[in-house]
């Protein structure tokens, strides 16, 4: 009986045994395959040298940068760069500005050039936000003379072109037609060929299925891209910004003011005064129904997008709070409860 159940006792062992070496055979084949896969991933995309214009946004996680230059195409796998970058401390080095990168580069090649801050400096950037009368100065700050910029910003030397087709008559401004990019200057370069080319990029944009997502809204293409403004100035996060889409939106077919202190800063600024709320203008949201005469700043691709596709949902007021989080309210009582108990500072503005 006691040879009987020590061979027993040996045939659990010996099974134990094999398992746990077959545990390990396969525990090794994984890091092997996984430390392959991080190897090839680290390699270039392809052999192209052709550049592509990339910006990093100040405050950019090493996430988000691995995300942007994973849609650009210009790295394998954005784990793999999260990861290298981790591995060698290199996550805190991330430097913000616009890149000229290209496919050939390996990864560890690309994070040498964002770490090191090797930013083109023939490069114009429109930003996301801005107004005209800023992206006037930003042009004449990047060295073109103010009477150049003023006549590649006069609408009129534009006419043929698609997007200013969005354009109601008599508006004779591209304020928010302007799409957000980085354009390469040469030393010959006019800044109408920039504007050209910023406004070729929004036709691209404005494709047929986001002009009937606005029509399924009752909105114009360009009362689309006034409406996606001021989200874009109202909020920062996509999630938020779909449910402000929605809110102005249900405020629109209530034919409720939509309320926006950012239309009424607007009005103000562009009088010549300083931001105020009690500004009387057609652009004053807190005073008059609808949208504003026109946009009120660039759009991107997220404010677009939340202005084509509002959240599901049923709300009628918002508030930001002094902590950057927005409060979502469908009563009166509840939003003036919520801008009690969360802003205070930037409500007091």
């Amino acid at each position: 009986m006691r040879y009987i159940h020590n061979a027993k006792r040996q045939r659990i062992h010996k099974r134990i045994t094999i398992l746990i070496s077959i545990f390990a055979v396969l525990a090794l084949i994984g890091i092997i395959f996984t430390e392959y896969l991080y190897t090839q991933d680290l390699k270039p995309v392809s052999s192209s040298q052709k550049t592509q214009i990339v910006t990093i946004n100040p405050g950019a996680s090493v996430k988000q940068i691995a995300s942007l230059l994973t849609q650009d195409k210009l790295i394998r796998s954005a784990w793999a760069f999260e990861l290298y970058a981790h591995a060698h401390n290199l996550s805190k080095n991330l430097q913000a500005g616009t890149y000229a990168l290209s496919p050939s580069q390996s990864t560890a090649a690309i994070i040498v050039v964002l770490t090191k801050g090797k930013v083109e400096s023939n490069l114009v950037t429109i930003l996301p936000g801005k107004r005209i009368d800023q992206i006037r100065t930003d042009l004449i700050n990047d060295g073109f003379s103010p009477a150049s910029v003023d006549n590649a910003l006069n609408v009129a030397n534009y006419s043929g072109l698609p997007a200013l087709a969005f354009k109601p008559a008599g508006v004779n401004t591209l304020e928010g037609l302007l799409w957000p990019d980085s354009f390469e200057k040469l030393a010959n370069t006019d800044p109408s060929v920039i504007i050209r080319e910023s406004l070729n990029e929004m036709a691209q944009h404005l494709t047929p299925s986001v002009q009937q997502a606005f029509a399924t809204e009752g909105l114009t293409p360009y009362q689309g891209l006034t409406l996606a403004s001021i989200i874009q100035q109202e909020v920062s996060k996509p999630s938020d910004q779909s449910q402000v889409a929605q809110v102005f939106l249900s405020r629109l077919k209530a034919n409720m003011p939509l309320g926006s202190d950012v239309t009424a800063y607007y009005a103000s600024i562009e009088a010549g005064q300083s931001p105020n709320l009690s500004y009387n203008s057609p652009y004053n949201t807190l005073i008059n129904t609808g949208l504003p005469p026109t946009p009120i700043a660039t759009i991107d691709s997220n404010a677009l997008s939340a202005a084509e596709h509002p959240a599901n949902t049923n709300w009628l007021y918002f508030v930001t709070g002094d902590n950057g989080v927005t409060y979502f309210s469908t009563t009166l009582a509840q939003h003036q409860q919520q801008t009690s108990q969360y802003c205070h500072k930037l409500c007091s503005q």
